[in-house]
C-alpha cells in the first residue's frame, strides 16, 4: 500500500470514554483521527454520519475506519451515502439496535425515532472485518453473525469478552492493533488480486 491510511475512530453513543480501547488506541496510532462527541442532538443518526463526513473531510489520503458499538451502525449508515471511498472497516462488538438492549441504553424505540432503524444490511462496498463476541449484552452471536453475512464481513469470534468496553474489562485491547494489520492485509490480497474478484 503506497500511502499509510489514517484511521478514523468512530465511538458508540456514549462518545469518548478515557479507559476505552478506542481512546488508547488514538494514543499509541501516530495516524489517528477521533470523530468529536456531539454536543447536540447526541441521538440522532443522522446527526453522527454528518460528524463522520466532517471529519473525513478533514483527512487527506486514504482512510481505514475503527468502529465500536453503535458506531459500527453508523458506519453500515454512512456506506449507503458512499460519500468517499474507504480503505476498510474493523466493526467491534456493533450494537444491535433493532433489539432492547441493556437498561441505561436508549430503548429501541427511541433509537428509531431518531433514524438508527431499520439496520442497513446491504453489502458494504470496503472490505470489513468484524469482531463479535460469544456473550455480548448488546448484540446475540447469530445477529453478529448476520450482520457479518449480510454486510460481506470476514467474521472474528471473539469468545466471552462481553461489549469490549470498560464495563468488561477491556480498557486496553491490544487485540485491536493486530486486527488492524489483518484487515490491512487483506486489503492488499485483494487489491493484488483483482481477477479473483470476478
Amino acid at each position: 500500500m503506497s500511502m499509510k491510511p489514517t484511521i478514523l475512530i468512530i465511538p458508540g453513543l456514549r462518545d469518548h470514554m478515557e479507559a476505552h480501547w478506542q481512546t488508547h488506541l488514538a494514543k499509541e496510532l501516530p495516524n489517528c483521527v477521533t470523530v468529536p462527541p456531539l454536543e447536540q442532538d447526541k441521538l440522532s443518526c443522522q446527526a453522527r454520519l454528518d460528524a463522520i463526513d466532517r471529519a473525513l473531510d478533514r483527512i487527506d489520503g486514504p482512510v481505514l475506519i475503527v468502529a465500536h458499538s453503535a458506531g459500527c451502525m453508523m458506519v453500515a449508515h454512512w456506506a449507503l451515502r458512499r460519500a468517499r471511498p474507504i480503505l476498510g472497516a474493523l466493526l467491534a462488538a456493533p450494537a444491535d439496535v433493532e433489539t432492547q438492549m441493556p437498561a441505561g441504553y436508549p430503548t429501541k424505540d427511541v433509537l428509531a425515532d431518531n433514524g438508527w432503524t431499520p439496520i442497513p444490511r446491504q453489502r458494504l462496498p470496503f472490505p470489513t472485518l468484524l469482531a463479535a463476541s460469544s456473550n455480548d449484552p448488546l448484540t446475540q452471536l447469530d445477529r453478529a453473525r448476520r450482520f457479518a453475512n449480510d454486510w460481506g464481513s470476514h467474521l472474528v469470534e471473539l469468545g466471552p469478552v462481553g461489549h469490549l468496553n470498560p464495563a468488561s474489562g477491556h480498557g486496553h485491547w491490544p487485540e485491536a492493533q493486530q486486527l488492524i494489520q489483518d484487515l490491512l492485509a487483506q486489503i492488499e490480497a485483494q487489491q493484488t488480486e483483482p481477477a479473483a474478484q470476478g
